[in-house]
């Protein structure tokens, strides 16, 4: 239902999805701010319940070499419902704010299991890398619009990794660009400024928690600006990801080497075909010069400058005997240009290497390339 109120009312809390580095980062300055939210963590594992116990309750956040805790956390169970399951009221009530940070592989079998709790009032924002999640969630967990839960997604660019369950290091200040999805575009019916006003009292809860988060420094954007914004930092992903994670090497390594530059811009002309013919953005302008092979390269070339030292975070998904998000970032450019008539070679390549390499890595042990470092994609 969409509301016609400019009057945000409180939406029982947020539920978070997904306590790798980036869940742990938004779990912890959520629970910072004046007048908080009610903040419950779901769990799937009794393992990861009881470690939570047994670390004191708390999610810690290192910054500059200090850590600090903050407490005050709910915890439930992510199961799918079961006769068991439903003589806890936990495994019933409705959830209304849900923020997913896992792994986009992951995504579609999670949400499976709280479905049942999330109805068309609901709003869920996609944290992750890659494209194609929110077609799979449709298809396979809400294939009925009718009673879809209402979507937000959003791109960020902080700096930090995992140190433990419950532990993160917060290593670079960024950003998380937001936009609500609507499941019934309204864009040239009411004019930008009154849009807000349409959203689902979920979606305005949640886009207004989350802007007053400081250190989050969320911004909202339009749907369609939002979909450029992340076309440009899956362009990005979809060179830095895979070349560092089949050549086990730190970001800023690709810089100098003359061979993988040529690797890159085969890679960006085939990214460049895709983007600036997808059907989504012809009407917006610019297009052809903003994702040209040239704009792109360029894009590359500076977060490789400034994650010089970094460990991509598809590389250590491999170290870490973890699936890897190539599917969703080449994958789906693979994918997107088989629609269109165009044969990715080049990605389509790098997408078996990387699963190759997972494969190899998995069956043989772990490289020996030490994991410290911010994922500076995630």
């Amino acid at each position: 239902m969409f509301l016609l109120l400019s009057i945000f009312e409180p939406s029982a809390g947020i539920h978070l999805l997904g306590l790798g580095s980036l869940g742990k980062l938004v779990a912890y300055h959520l629970a910072g701010i004046p007048n908080r939210p009610p903040i419950s963590l779901l769990f799937h594992k009794w393992s990861t319940k009881i470690e939570w116990f047994k670390s004191g309750e708390a999610i810690e956040i290192e910054r500059h070499g200090e850590v600090d805790r903050r407490h005050g956390y709910d915890i439930e169970r992510s199961v799918k419902p079961s006769a068991e399951a439903y003589m806890r009221a936990e495994a019933q009530a409705p959830i209304h704010n849900l923020i997913v940070t896992l792994k986009a592989g992951y995504t579609v079998f999670a949400l499976s299991s709280i479905a049942h709790r999330l109805t068309p009032d609901s709003t869920i924002l996609f944290l992750h890398n890659g494209m194609g999640v929110l077609d799979q969630v449709n298809e396979r967990v809400f294939p009925d619009v009718e009673t879809r839960p209402n979507y937000m997604t959003g791109i960020v660019s902080h700096g930090v990794y995992s140190k433990s369950t419950f532990k993160a290091e917060h290593a670079g200040l960024g950003s998380i660009a937001l936009s609500v999805i609507p499941k019934v575009p309204f864009e040239k019916e009411f004019p930008l400024d009154q849009q807000p006003l349409l959203l689902p009292q979920s979606s305005r809860y949640m886009l207004r928690t989350l802007t007053r988060t400081p250190m989050l420094a969320a911004i909202t954007y339009p749907p369609s600006e939002l979909f450029q914004l992340q076309l440009e930092k899956l362009a990005v992903n979809a060179v830095v990801n895979p070349l560092t994670a089949i050549l086990g090497c730190r970001n800023g390594d690709l810089l100098n080497a003359t061979h993988a530059t040529r690797i890159m811009r085969l890679l960006l002309a085939e990214i460049s075909l895709v983007f600036r013919n997808l059907p989504e953005i012809q009407a917006q302008p610019n297009i052809q010069t903003r994702f040209s092979a040239e704009n792109l390269e360029h894009r590359v070339v500076n977060v490789m400058q400034d994650t010089a030292g970094n460990v991509s975070s598809m590389l250590q998904d491999i170290q870490r005997n973890q699936f890897t998000e190539i599917l969703y970032i080449n994958g789906w450019i693979v994918q997107k240009g088989e629609e269109m008539g165009f044969r990715c070679i080049v990605n389509y390549a790098i997408m078996q290497l990387v699963q190759t390499k997972t494969w190899i890595t998995a069956t043989k042990g772990a490289d020996e390339l030490p994991l410290e470092g911010p994922e500076e994609d995630q």
